[in-house]
């Protein structure tokens, strides 16, 4: 990949595309094969990523979500979301649930450009607190929430399973309401 900034886009209309879902398909299977924190063990399927994108947009469409890719030309190189939460209690808030770059374009700044324009989606949504979780081993990842703003709330030893290893869960947040008196 060239290091061009890449052309982030809202993808709600694209997630029936079948080429678009074969894309994200191939980067998220590719990426857990590496044994990325991305929520899967196994690599999953297309049935799978058409029916998680689906979801995602029908979500967006509402008002309570956001999908966010990242092209270098013509190539999908990277893809994320956030999702409101459903309790009532919680509707003004929303978790970042998935962000994938393909992991030849790591390092390119494919990860930055959409996280910002997830949270300029959130901020244009009203989330008042936007959070995420991160595997604890994933520096690469928790440098970059971090140096957006995020912060960690919360961390869960050894929470996350991946056949006989375990990982901390960590938990981080942005809040997005006005300060008063400012």
């Amino acid at each position: 990949m060239s290091r061009s900034r890449p052309d982030v886009l809202d993808a709600t209309e694209l997630s029936a595309d079948p080429r678009f879902v074969e894309a994200a398909q191939r980067i998220l299977a590719d990426l857990v094969r590496g044994g990325a924190a991305l929520g899967w063990v196994e690599p999953p399927s297309l049935p799978e990523v058409a029916d998680l994108l689906g979801h995602v947009a029908a979500a967006a469409r509402a008002g309570d979500g956001a999908l966010r890719v990242a092209y270098a030309g013509d190539r999908l190189v990277g893809l994320g979301y956030w999702l409101r939460y459903a309790r009532p209690t919680h509707r003004p808030h929303a978790d970042l649930e998935k962000l994938a770059v393909a992991a030849d374009a790591h390092g390119q700044g494919v990860g930055r450009a959409l996280t910002a324009a997830l949270i300029a989606d959130a901020r244009q949504a009203r989330i008042e607190v936007l959070t995420l979780d991160a595997r604890g081993d994933n520096s690469n990842a928790l440098h970059l929430y971090r140096s957006l703003g995020f912060t960690e709330y919360g961390r869960l030893p050894d929470f996350v399973a991946v056949g006989p290893r375990r990982y901390d869960k960590v938990l981080l947040m942005l809040d997005l309401r006005p300060r008063s008196g400012s």
